[in-house]
């Protein structure tokens, strides 16, 4: 039997991790399975919130699926994937829908029999509620600054910040070179004289 080829996915947050220790557990396993390694794909510094398909290498990883030059996507954890149920399904769903199979591997997640489907799409549910405890621990952390008086969001600029920022564009400067001297924002520049008209 022809051996099934595969595509390694890997991916880190920031650009100070590595890929490297993913990609050397998908290779073993790889090996063990007698799966033959046409391609990998390494996603570096690219957040898991972003849907697979849309990152740098997750685009080539979808050009590899659509041209049918993969059977498999081998991948360390379905967080490398996505983090939100409806991506997970999404991406899920793209590969079905051109026979490719997945493997996760901490998971020890296989597509290709029907219990690795159903645990794939319960793993997915998870990861969305970890997600959604993360969003209520994280209002609930400004909720309670709220209430302690503190003071969210951007801070406030004065008139004579303003009137300055008014002025100096009126004598020509960029926004760029007025944030840099009045040391504010480039986006404070450009929302005080959007104001002003």
């Amino acid at each position: 039997m022809k051996p099934k080829r595969v595509a390694i996915y890997t991916r880190v947050s920031t650009d100070s991790q590595t890929t490297d220790n993913q990609l050397l557990e998908l290779e073993a396993a790889a090996k063990r399975h007698n799966w033959e390694i046409v391609a990998v794909f390494r996603d570096e510094g690219v957040t898991g919130s972003k849907p697979l398909f849309k990152r740098p290498e997750g685009k080539e990883l979808q050009r590899a699926v659509a041209r049918r030059e993969i059977d498999l996507v081998a991948a360390w954890s379905v967080d490398r994937l996505g983090r939100s149920l409806q991506d997970l399904l999404g991406t899920l769903s793209e590969l079905e829908a051109k026979g490719i199979d997945l493997y996760l591997h901490q998971q020890g997640i296989d597509t290709t029999t029907p219990g690795g489907r159903a645990l794939f799409q319960m793993l997915g549910v998870f990861a969305e509620f970890e997600r959604s405890m993360i969003r209520e621990r994280v209002n609930a952390g400004l909720s309670r600054a709220r209430a302690a008086g503190k003071t969210l969001g951007r801070p406030c600029i004065g008139d004579e910040t303003r009137k300055r920022i008014v002025q100096l564009r009126a004598e020509g400067r960029g926004i760029r070179k007025i944030a840099a001297e009045l040391r504010t924002g480039v986006g404070t520049v450009s929302r005080v004289l959007s104001e002003v008209g």
